[in-house]
């Protein structure tokens, strides 16, 4: 295109007949008087921006840098999260959200893949505050040190609130001291959902210690089903939010320098950050401990006298009827209730307020092991 007006203004320049040498080029003349007006003056004959000189409604080159400027301190936060934390800054002039993500995609800080991985999902959520807690490990990362690291991670359900970011070297003994150092900051939950990793539930073989304890606390212990992360659907997120603002953009030394980044970080995602979910509220705006508090001791249950109650022995066994049934070797030497399910065709056992096991009356079959609240 450029090549044929540059043809164009040339020939006119020893045209005698402008309009028809106009018509051939199949333009007006008012165009090819254009065209020959750049060419006399030696300026580009390429098209020019029709964008205006001025437009009073653009954002303010500041504000606009102010924008970049946050996003560049927090990659992973959106339009949202942005504009909400400069207007609790008190930034003025402020445009709206759809700009901002304009001025985001304007300025090279999105990328497609990034948009396509922003797609919104529909989750369940608990009513209140410590309804449940969501816990899981973080996958594992190498360190500068050349060992690995592996967060444990415990996030409030209803308020998104951080409970704790657990970084250590193994998963091995690390759940239940972690848990009671959040148990005596926070108090207790109702319930705790997690997956079904060794660390956190027994399989066919019983029940892990860390459900024994819950159970002991009145905490009903959930698992998520096999295979289908979508259950932890918000700590996966977290997780995400995690790698984006984190873990892609900082390199830890060692374990101790891992605990100062998470604990920064855990302060920035509670009390700083703006939650889309909780109507751009932080999740310490939010979160309200637990009002039930970890007890000293453990006191000892009592049940109420109506079904049979059996020790169970140092190899996990229980004799109940004339069947010898494997329970758990976490559970010895503590009491089981027996009881008769209403169909007459099966039997429960209890442990303290929990129903811990199914089994057939027939044959004394295990059914399941599955866990659920009284």
């Amino acid at each position: 295109m450029e090549d044929q007006r540059t043809e164009f203004a040339q020939a006119a320049m020893s045209c005698r007949n402008f309009s028809a040498l106009c018509r051939e080029y199949g333009i007006t003349r008012r165009t090819g008087l254009k065209w020959k007006a750049r060419y006399e003056a030696q300026e580009t004959m390429s098209d020019r921006s029709r964008r205006p000189k001025h437009s009073p409604t653009r954002t303010p080159e500041d504000v606009e840098q102010q924008i970049v400027a946050l996003r560049s301190d927090n990659p992973g936060w959106g339009a949202k999260t942005l504009r909400k934390k400069l207007e609790n800054d008190g930034v003025h002039g402020l445009p709206s959200v759809k700009t901002v993500n304009n001025i985001l995609h304007r300025y090279g800080c999105i990328s497609v893949e990034e948009s396509r991985k922003r797609q919104a999902f529909t989750r369940f959520e608990k009513d209140a505050c410590n309804d449940m807690w969501q816990t899981d490990f973080k996958g594992e990362f190498r360190m500068e040190d050349g060992n690995y690291c592996y967060p444990l991670t415990i996030l409030d359900d209803h308020a998104r609130f951080s409970l704790a970011i657990v970084p250590r070297s193994g998963t091995k003994n690390v759940v239940i001291p972690a848990f009671l150092e959040v148990f005596r900051q926070y108090g207790l939950p109702k319930s705790i959902l997690s997956d079904n990793g060794a660390q956190f539930a027994g399989f066919k073989r019983g029940y892990t210690q860390f459900e024994r304890l819950l159970m002991e606390l009145d905490i009903l212990p959930i698992h998520g089903r096999m295979k289908h992360p979508q259950t932890q659907g918000k700590i996966e997120r977290f997780h995400r939010t995690m790698n984006q603002e984190l873990l892609k953009h900082v390199t830890m030394h060692d374990i101790d320098d891992a605990c100062e980044q998470f604990r920064l970080w855990r302060q920035k995602y509670n009390n700083v950050r703006p939650h889309e979910a909780l109507g751009m509220k932080t999740p310490a705006e939010v979160y309200i401990p637990s009002d039930r508090q970890l007890p000293e001791k453990i006191a000892p249950w009592e049940y109420g006298g109506e079904y049979h109650v059996i020790k169970v022995n140092s190899w996990g066994y229980v004799r109940f009827d004339k069947w010898q049934i494997y329970l758990s070797q976490t559970m010895i030497d503590q009491y089981i209730e027996f009881r008769p399910n209403p169909d007459g065709e099966s039997f429960s056992a209890c442990f303290r307020n929990f129903r811990i096991a199914e089994f057939k009356t027939e044959n004394g079959e295990l059914i399941h092991r599955n866990i659920a609240r009284l």
